[in-house]
């Protein structure tokens, strides 16, 4: 079971969702950024990274939210949320379509990815 991670930043009560690139799995759908832990990497090294690379801007990881495990026909991931906040920078995007700021309650208007879907559905209750 591959790990990865997804970050939940959230910034003036607006979460930040991402939208999967052309040519990548899972094309159109929408997540909370994140990617695959690497060998010796803490959840937290990982989100921090991830999140240079791909938005480039800079995060401070908070609590652990939630874990989501899901059986996609590529294999099995947990998927471990984190609450992040931006610290610097202004969203670049480079593997992905799309970004937006949303409401936690307009997180059901967005095509999410099956493994962020559970993490939707607590989000909704605890906040």
């Amino acid at each position: 079971m591959k790990e990865v991670t997804a970050a939940i930043i959230i910034r003036d009560d607006l979460i930040l969702i991402a939208q999967r690139g052309q040519g990548e799995k899972l094309q159109g759908k929408w997540e909370f950024p994140g990617g695959k832990l690497e060998k010796g990497e803490t959840p937290q090294q990982c989100l921090k990274r991830e999140i240079q690379e791909e938005l480039d801007i800079e995060i401070e990881v908070g609590d652990f939210f939630a874990e989501s495990i899901y059986k996609y026909a590529t294999g099995e991931i947990k998927l471990l949320a984190y609450f992040c906040r931006m610290v610097r920078g202004k969203v670049k995007l480079s593997v992905h379509g799309d970004v937006k700021w949303v409401t936690v309650n307009e997180l059901d208007g967005f095509d999410f990815a099956p493994a962020d879907i559970p993490l939707i559905k607590r989000l909704k209750e605890e906040l």
